[in-house]
């Protein structure tokens, strides 16, 4: 299952992982993340212990949405060692996403 990560936990969660981390910045209103929502699930489950995925609800979590420039959702950024290595904008495929995760593991 996709960890929720919010203002408090972010840097913890995300910036100082040691491995890559997959966040999906979304909300409830927002029909496209409804899309992407059960991918960002499966991909949660297929690369446990390789990566980490998570969701950021922009609605509630106003400090990592503004200090990522998020302006549409949903974003899903992948980061490395801290950074962003990675976007995407928009709902797409499965296959894209994972490509995206897989080529941080490597």
């Amino acid at each position: 299952m996709a960890l929720e990560i919010n203002d408090s936990n972010f840097e913890e969660l995300v910036l100082k992982s040691d491995k890559p981390v997959l966040v999906d910045f979304w909300a409830e209103w927002c029909g496209p993340c409804r899309m992407v929502g059960p991918i960002v699930e499966e991909l949660a489950g297929e690369f446990d212990g390789k990566a980490i995925v998570g969701k950021v609800d922009v609605d509630a979590n106003p400090n990592i949405t503004v200090k990522f420039g998020i302006r549409n959702i949903p974003t899903l950024l992948v980061f490395k060692n801290g950074e962003v290595v990675d976007k995407q904008v928009g709902a797409v495929p499965k296959h894209i996403l994972k490509g995206k995760l897989e080529a941080q593991i490597a």
